[in-house]
């Protein structure tokens, strides 16, 4: 182990970081290329409301000021509206942080959590962090066995983390699913679901929603983001709905001041545009589709999904492998191996143009 690991926490030790999407000047500087597409980090192509920008600007005058620490402001339009209590809202730098704070808030190293294989990584990072017991259960059909998940679920158990719609499988549970394993859940374990593709997965008639089928309770919580089709991945906003016992308790770990000026403007000023979130998604929609045309016309296998993204069965190559051919093409997607899926690899879906040179690239890489 190098000496200065050996200063901190035993945890830390074999912690590896979050690894992010290449940005794309890093790539265009790299391989000499004039354009680059993004499409790995499940960003709406199609960018934020048109209300966002003047509030960013507005709240900029502001930027010598401390932000409110409590965001008080988003926090009421957000509890307005779920129809909850203000109490009952937290708000973070991305959900993310929320993720982050529910480890510091409730793990010890006695604890165990219950996530997932193929979820969402931050889970089962929030659980190693604190040194706590992470359980993974084997996913059935790439989604998550939320049947399997509840027997693993033991009196040391405090966290059961579950994505719905799923990242980076694209795959949700349904509402009676969703039903049956909240009603076999114990009244000593909190269940974390990850709606940050919300908007898109609404869509589907028996997705399984926790806040828009009234299922929140003193044994659930909910993650929501504006990172996806809000289109502020760039400012890091996310929050959590959840019983008030919860948000007391995390917001007492909470860093102060933890989202910025500009984020909470930018935030409050996107919650109202409801038409830009659903053009979003019927654009989404329409180029999920397409991409899916293109695929199948190459042969390709693709996981059915929901949200604003696809992962592809590239095997028998590597999803390492076919990531660095297409950045070499000016096109940035996804490996997943540390989803335990190598041979796979996840694109965004894109503009029609982006989609378009995806596939372009995409048979010039693959023989």
């Amino acid at each position: 182990m190098p000496p200065k690991i050996r200063f901190g926490r035993p945890e830390i030790g074999h912690f590896e970081p979050y690894a992010p999407g290449r940005g794309i000047e890093q790539v265009r500087k790299q391989y000499g290329l004039k354009r680059v597409i993004k499409l790995a980090s499940n960003e709406n192509a199609w960018g934020t409301s048109p209300r966002v920008a003047p509030a960013v600007q507005r709240a900029a005058q502001r930027a010598f000021r401390y932000p409110d620490g409590a965001s008080t402001e988003l926090r009421e339009a957000l509890a307005r509206r779920h129809k909850v209590s203000p109490k009952q809202v937290i708000v973070g730098a991305g959900s993310d942080e929320i993720i982050e704070l529910l480890g510091k808030a409730f793990l010890r190293p006695s604890d165990e959590i219950v996530v997932s294989a193929h979820a969402f990584i931050r889970y089962r990072m929030a659980g190693e962090l604190m040194g706590c017991r992470v359980r993974t259960v084997p996913m059935k059909y790439l989604r998550h066995d939320l049947e399997a998940m509840a027997r693993c679920v033991t009196r040391s158990t405090k966290l059961v983390f579950i994505a719905n719609p799923n990242n980076p499988t694209g795959t949700y549970n349904t509402l009676s699913e969703v039903r049956k394993f909240l009603s076999r859940l114990p009244a000593e374990t909190l269940s974390v679901w990850d709606e940050a593709y919300f908007e898109y997965a609404r869509k589907e008639r028996d997705y399984g929603c926790i806040l828009e089928n009234h299922l929140a309770s003193s044994r659930a919580m909910v993650l929501r983001t504006f990172s996806k089709a809000y289109g502020l991945a760039g400012l890091r906003v996310g929050y959590g709905v959840a019983p008030s016992w919860v948000v007391d308790i995390l917001d007492r770990v909470r860093p102060p001041f933890n989202v910025s000026v500009v984020a909470q403007a930018a935030a409050l000023a996107a919650l109202e545009d409801t038409g830009h979130i659903r053009r979003s998604v019927e654009k989404n929609l329409e180029g999920r589709n397409a991409l899916c045309h293109e695929l199948e016309k190459m042969g390709l296998v693709f996981v059915p999904s929901c949200a604003n993204f696809l992962l592809i069965n590239i095997a028998p190559l590597s999803g390492r492998e076919v990531f660095e051919r297409l950045l070499s093409q000016g096109v940035i997607a996804r490996a997943v191996e540390e989803y335990g899926l190598p041979h796979h690899l996840r694109v965004t879906v894109g503009t029609p143009e982006e989609n378009r040179l995806f596939i372009k690239a995409l048979k010039k890489v693959i023989p």
